[in-house]
């Protein structure tokens, strides 16, 4: 009987694989700069750009991770092989340099370079042919080490965890209420005012921290918030179904970073235009003409701007009217109708405050709500410089959330600022201003006011109350 060839391929040190398809188009280095962009606030589109791959891939990679990058994408240690180290090896080789010649150049043990040609090595045709991107892809294959989930190998655990997360609500007379139907779940977040499934709801940290009050003694009953975060959102686990997401409070399908959430929706503010940036004289209040702006909202969406000298206290209120279309069919990307778009507010506030003399508008502090979206356009119009406060800092405007609240005796909360006139908000700007302030000497902001006008009119200009 003729003895069967040897076929090179046997010589790779593995048994007969299944080929699982093509090696995949990037590698982790690839992964690693897509993820590194994500935290920086880049969208998927972009990250995937910068890294060298295409848009549906970072998509891709974005949805598959739950929004969050892949613990097995941690920096290699230098004592194994790149793909940059396997590129040159292929070169190399192809150039027929042997083994220890390759050693010297790349600076590793013949061993090292001996082992990665044999086991990492091309075997579909029968031969032991190299390529650096089938011999990364067979190296990442070997170094997977996976490992079952925790909530995956747990039954009682992942039963309290769901039960948590989406048991039902029941009425004190221990009835289920079922709550609104709200149909299966699309794999997207719930819509903007839609009925979101009824469940316990608790978060990942709740649960997290009631195991340990619950079970004392029980060690196996231990699981961390991260841990639910992660079997919720990565696909693969098979701990959690996607769907459970819906149960926590933000309904998030995706998570999203960070940097991502914190530059969303304040593209108009930039460092330059901070209240760090702002001059030092109008913390001190020495130097009138610093104003401080806000809107207060009322109901159905109506609303009334303030405006407030820092040094007088003197306050002007901006009559902000709906739009005679509100009601109508709106025009895509056309100005708010509820009458306090950044449109309204620059008109309202250029209107008011461009009748004062050049020394009384110096600069206008406002938070950083989309109504002063036209900030530019305003310090054209009025010569006013404008800053923004830092996110969730109102106290940053303290001046105007006093006065704020102050009107609020006028119009309390839930205040339909459609049923007052300009002149019914010009009467009510009046009386505070005619009313006492201690900080002022028992003067009122009209008599500390309608002093620098004089001063300007006398030629003088203004640089203390």
């Amino acid at each position: 009987m003729q003895k069967r060839k040897r076929r090179r391929s046997e010589g790779a040190g593995r048994p007969a694989m299944r080929s699982p398809g093509r090696p995949p188009v990037a590698g982790c280095e690839e992964q690693q700069r897509f993820w590194k962009a994500i935290a920086r606030g880049l969208s998927s589109e972009d990250a995937a750009e910068s890294c060298g791959v295409s848009p549906p891939v970072g998509g891709r990679w974005f949805r598959e991770g739950g929004g969050m990058p892949p613990t097995s994408l941690a920096p290699r240690s230098a004592h194994y092989l790149s793909f940059a180290e396997r590129e040159e090896i292929a070169i190399l080789r192809a150039q027929g340099a042997g083994v220890r010649d390759i050693a010297r150049r790349l600076r590793r043990a013949p061993s090292t370079i001996s082992r990665e040609l044999r086991r990492n090595a091309a075997t579909r045709s029968g031969g032991l042919e190299y390529r650096a991107s089938t011999a990364q892809w067979h190296s990442a294959r070997r170094a997977r080490r996976p490992k079952i989930a925790k909530l995956a190998a747990n039954d009682r655990l992942r039963s309290y965890v769901q039960d948590r997360l989406a048991g039902t609500v029941m009425a004190e007379d221990g009835m289920p209420v079922p709550g609104p139907n709200v149909g299966s779940w699309s794999g997207r977040r719930h819509g903007r005012r839609q009925d979101r499934y009824w469940a316990t709801a608790w978060s990942p940290q709740q649960i997290a921290h009631r195991l340990r009050i619950e079970y004392p003694d029980d060690d196996s009953m231990r699981i961390s918030h991260e841990a639910i975060y992660q079997a919720l959102y990565i696909q693969g686990r098979g701990a959690l179904r996607r769907e459970l997401t819906a149960c926590l409070r933000t309904g998030r399908a995706l998570r999203v970073p960070r940097a991502r959430r914190r530059g969303r929706g304040k593209k108009f503010v930039g460092r330059d235009l901070m209240i760090s940036e702002r001059p030092a004289e109008a913390e001190d209040r020495a130097v009138p003409g610093h104003w401080e702006g806000d809107l207060i909202i009322g109901l159905g969406s109506s609303a009334i701007g303030t405006l407030v000298e820092r040094t007088t206290r003197f306050t002007m209120l901006l009559h902000l009217p709906r739009m005679a279309e509100r009601g109508r069919l709106r025009i895509k990307n056309g100005p708010a109708l509820a009458g306090h778009g950044a449109e309204a507010v620059r008109d309202a506030i250029t209107s008011t405050i461009a009748t004062l003399p050049d020394p009384l508008r110096r600069s206008l502090t406002w938070d950083q709500g989309a109504e002063m979206a036209q900030h530019a356009q305003l310090r054209i119009d009025t010569g006013l410089q404008v800053f923004f406060c830092d996110p969730r800092s109102p106290w940053q405007r303290g001046t105007n959330e006093n006065t704020n609240g102050l009107l609020r005796q006028y119009f309390p909360k839930g205040t339909d600022f459609n049923r007052h006139s300009a002149s019914d908000v010009a009467a009510v700007a009046a009386t505070l201003n005619r009313r006492p302030r201690k900080t002022l000497g028992w003067r009122t902001p009209s008599e500390a006011f309608n002093e620098l006008l004089l001063l300007h009119q006398r030629g003088r200009v203004a640089t203390t109350p």
